[in-house]
């Protein structure tokens, strides 16, 4: 057997049914599609949640809650994971690119250092934001938390 003279086996591929081709074809006439009504007309298309004319799930439920449009949103990155990194990296600065080579942050995400665990050397790091923990605990060690 080779790639030039492979096909189906008998029977298992059907041809497409030929619709409104005249009489003969037994699909002529309303071609499949019924008598009257919106969806036996050409161009028909059914909206996305459409319930037959039934007020759809869509209008049903009311709207509520509030999108504030001023919301600042940040990526939290705690201090064992900054521990982490310092270590294995040999660093004592810590800044966004550092975390972004590191996969932590995404290229526009906004950092807040948050207190989750313990540092053991002396880090400046620099971040959008920090928690009150944080801040403690990096002050602790003799580093220095500046916010960008």
């Amino acid at each position: 057997m080779e790639l030039h003279n492979l096909k189906p086996a008998d029977g298992s591929v059907k041809k497409g049914k030929r619709i409104g081709r005249g009489e003969g074809s037994t699909r002529g006439g309303t071609s499949t599609r019924g008598h009257k009504g919106a969806q036996s007309r050409s161009g028909y298309s059914r909206k996305e949640g459409f319930e037959g004319g039934q007020m759809p799930l869509y209008r049903r439920i009311p709207k509520f809650g509030f999108t504030n449009p001023n919301r600042v949103s940040f990526r939290a990155v705690n201090l064992y994971t900054i521990e982490t990194i310092a270590k294995e990296k040999n660093l004592t600065e810590i800044n966004p690119e550092i975390l972004l080579k590191n996969g932590l942050i995404s290229k526009n995400d906004k950092v807040k250092i948050l207190g989750q665990g313990k540092l053991s050397q002396k880090l400046e790091i620099k971040a959008h934001a920090f928690s009150k923990n944080a801040v403690k605990e990096i002050e602790a060690q003799g580093g220095s938390a500046i916010k960008i």
